[in-house]
């Protein structure tokens, strides 16, 4: 059975998982979106003694921080019990882009030459940080991250959220294409 779980699963069914989650949400009239989790925990933590956007009932948010501690625990199910070993699949075209950038792809999901001790230098901590930065405040100047606006957002049909999707969108594209380049 276990080798079964092993293979690679149909495209569809994590729409249907979606799907499913979504409705369920829906149902007990609650918003998804994992950015929200770090102002839980900000919370938590204490930091609404300071700042007032920190300043709730963060037991309000229970089922998100269990839904990410499902998350943390199903990925690594995935990456250990469920891995096949075998090497990653990417199309002939990714391959050729990511050589264009220097990029050795090595058949692992988290290339060895990025994602590894070896590859932390000067340059890449920075790069790192400054991602961060610019994804949190992102996540909370558009009053949500990806997943809260482009699967949460949509499904409730909401307007400012298909705005931020398609602005999530045109970064990507300007990443991908103008900026990336020239990081690497």
């Amino acid at each position: 059975m276990l080798e079964l779980l092993k293979q690679p699963w149909p495209w569809y069914t994590s729409g249907i998982a979606i799907a499913l989650i979504m409705v369920t949400l829906l149902y007990f009239g609650k918003s998804f979106g994992f950015s929200s989790n770090l102002r839980t925990m900000c919370t938590i933590a204490g930091a609404g003694k300071r700042v007032p956007f920190f300043d709730f009932d963060w037991r309000t948010q229970r089922w998100n921080l269990l839904f990410l501690t499902g998350s943390i625990i199903g990925g690594f199910v995935s990456a250990t019990l469920l891995n096949s070993g075998a090497p990653l699949q990417l199309s002939a075209a990714t391959i050729k882009d990511l050589s264009v950038l220097g990029i050795h792809f090595d058949g692992q999901l988290n290339p060895g030459q990025l994602f590894s001790v070896d590859a932390l230098s000067v340059k890449n901590v920075l790069l790192m940080l400054t991602g961060g930065m610019l994804v949190g405040f992102g996540s909370r100047y558009a009053g949500g991250c990806t997943s809260g606006h482009a699967i949460s957002g949509l499904s409730n049909l909401q307007l400012p959220s298909l705005v931020a999707v398609i602005g999530f969108f045109i970064g990507g594209l300007i990443m991908t294409h103008l900026l990336l380049p020239l990081i690497f």
